[in-house]
This record gives structure tokens, C-alpha cells and sequence, in this order.
């Protein structure tokens, strides 16, 4: 059975639950909850092994804080011997308008401190990534309060559609491959009617 890597990035407590900087928790949860899996705490993070169309898929919300997020994901790489070409780290990005989905097998940190911690332990950026637009609709020198506050009431509609387009994009590339969801993914804006 081929075997796949899911890690959500965010932060662990009720302070930070629905915040715009716990997406990658947010859409692990629905992932694992669509297909039956069950969370349960293990070493550094809470964990979920889900079973689809013949792949297997170990969910992984790391538990060390964001800033500690390398360490998680290289114990749960080392643990399930995934290639890391058949990881996915899912996680928030400012640079990203709110309809956005974004794609990469590679690509930097780009200032964000749970990717700079994971390219820090594993020594390289070229893992895949979807980074869930996140807007920067803040007032300058608030981006920490934005990032980890709590989504507008007039977000959450379109939140809630890209949750289940993050989910659909792990399903994709577990089925099709990367490039191709790549395709499929990265040019299209999340709009309700779409």
C-alpha cells in the first residue's frame, strides 16, 4: 500500500483553535474526519491513520508548537519511512489571498516560522506544501494578532469551501500525483458558486 504523510501545522491549546494560524490542524481534522479516522495523542503530536482507495494516510498535528514543528514532522518521517516526495505539510500564508490554494514541491519558508523550523531540521526546502491563503487584511504592525486571531464571520463561509478544497487536493494527490493537482489546483480562486 503506498503510503503518505499528512502534516497540519498550528498551534496546540483553546486559544489558538479556529485561529487563521491553526489551519493546517483545521484541515487534517476534516480530512482524517472524512475518511473515518481517529485521533489519538502519540509522540510529539496528535496522530491519525486513515485508509482510502487503497492508500494509507498517517495525519500528523504536531504538538510542540509551532516554532517547533521540525521536530514533529522529521520523528513521524523517520517513524514511517514516507519518501518525502510523498509528504504534504499544510500550513497558513499571508502572501496568499483568502480564495487561494496553493501547490508546491518545494519552495522557502517564506518567513514562516513552522516551515523555517521543518527546512531547518530536514536541511531542505523541497518537500510538498499546500499553503492555505490566509489574506493580510491587518493594520501595519499587526500581522501576530491577525495571524492568530479568529477568522470574521464573513470569512468563515469561504473557509469552510477551501477546508473541503484542501482535502479534495490531498485526495487528488494521492490519486493523480502532484504536478497534476498542481494543475488543477493552483489557477482556480475558491469562490462559493465554483
Amino acid at each position: 500500500m503506498t503510503k503518505f504523510l499528512i502534516v497540519g501545522l498550528g498551534n496546540i491549546g483553546d486559544e489558538y483553535a479556529n485561529t487563521r494560524h491553526n489551519i493546517g490542524f483545521d484541515v487534517v481534522f476534516a480530512f482524517a474526519n472524512k475518511h473515518g479516522g481517529q485521533f489519538k495523542q502519540d509522540r510529539l503530536a496528535f496522530v491519525a491513520e486513515v485508509k482510502w482507495k487503497g492508500r494509507i494516510f498517517v495525519c500528523v498535528c504536531p504538538t510542540t508548537y509551532m516554532n517547533l514543528s521540525g521536530k514533529a514532522f522529521k520523528y513521524w518521517l523517520d517513524q514511517t519511512k514516507v519518501p518525502i516526495e510523498q509528504t504534504l505539510t499544510i500550513v497558513d500564508d499571508l502572501a496568499l489571498p483568502l480564495d487561494t490554494i496553493r501547490i508546491r514541491k518545494a519552495g522557502t519558508h517564506a518567513g514562516h516560522n513552522g516551515l523555517r523550523d521543518i527546512q531547518q531540521v530536514l536541511g531542505t526546502d523541497a518537500y510538498p506544501k499546500l499553503r492555505f491563503g490566509i489574506g493580510n487584511q491587518f493594520p501595519k504592525g499587526k500581522q501576530v494578532d491577525f495571524v492568530l486571531g479568529k477568522w470574521k464571520a464573513d470569512e468563515i463561509p469561504l473557509v469552510k469551501l477551501k477546508i473541503e478544497r484542501s482535502v479534495e487536493a490531498i485526495e487528488s494527490i494521492s490519486t493523480i500525483g502532484l504536478e497534476q493537482t498542481m494543475t488543477l489546483f493552483n489557477q482556480k480562486r475558491v469562490l462559493p458558486d465554483n
